[in-house]
């Protein structure tokens, strides 16, 4: 199981290609999972919006990180290829139990954010959430996978941390500090303008993780700005939820 683990860590880092993104549509069960390998998309990734509102949970760890691994557990006994995990700030848990806990489930990466929902939803300064990361790498070492850690900040959502300028200022600080900490992959989490995407990909040194929204854009305009990876956060489960709208409407 380890040795298997491993590969699909190793497989799933290669993936993420400044310019070439690995696109990861955003599930949130084993049917969403399904949909997604079956479509033939070679990894994907378990948002923690859509999968509290499938379990009837709210976001910013509403759920426990008991029943997130549950989910995950249910998941990769449904697809084969590499899954990671949005643990949002951590569920106030050890590096270490969530290295267990997510390895133990079988998946390969994880995102780490740095608001700290069981503490007021307060931003962790940048060197506190940087030496969590290197917690976090060091315990993922030690198992021998190299689980791929992806690092997000908030700054961009956080009208009080500042004027545009200062926020993307903020933004490149935090995601350096995390980088050199062992991140794989950093995630300015927010929708930019181009130029501000591009900035962030050529200003940062690891590849990059952008949002896309699914009946909009394409990899060819992710590819073109240097991004690494796209996700879909709740956008994929929303559209599915305005096309079963429409299919529903027609039967009241």
């Amino acid at each position: 199981m380890m040795t298997s683990l491993a590969e699909k860590a190793t497989t799933f880092l290669s993936l993420h290609q400044p310019g070439n993104p690995v696109i990861l549509p955003t599930v949130w069960d084993s049917w969403s999972a399904k949909l997604v390998q079956d479509a033939g998309f070679g990894a994907l990734t378990i948002g923690s919006h859509p999968l509290a509102d499938s379990m009837g949970k709210s976001d910013q760890e509403g759920m426990t990180f008991a029943e997130v691994l549950g989910r995950v557990r249910e998941i990769t006994a449904t697809v084969d290829i590499p899954v990671s995990v949005d643990l949002e700030s951590g569920y106030a848990e050890k590096p270490s139990r969530i290295i267990e806990g997510l390895l133990e489930a079988g998946a390969v990466g994880f995102n780490l954010e740095d608001s700290v929902h069981s503490e007021g939803g307060r931003l962790r300064t940048p060197r506190e959430h940087a030496d969590l990361v290197a917690e976090l790498r060091a315990a993922a070492d030690a198992t021998g996978v190299r689980v791929v850690i992806n690092a997000r900040t908030d700054v961009f959502l956080r009208q009080d941390t500042g004027t545009p300028q200062e926020r993307l200022e903020s933004a490149l600080t935090r995601m350096r500090l995390a980088a050199e900490a062992g991140a794989d992959v950093l995630y300015p989490v927010g929708r930019h303008e181009p130029d501000v995407q591009r900035t962030l990909t050529s200003e940062l040194p690891l590849p990059v993780n952008a949002i896309g929204i699914p009946d909009q854009g394409s990899p060819a305009y992710f590819a073109e700005l240097g991004v690494a990876r796209v996700s879909f956060g709740p956008f994929l489960q929303r559209a599915l939820t305005e096309q079963a709208n429409r299919l529903l409407a027609a039967w009241r």
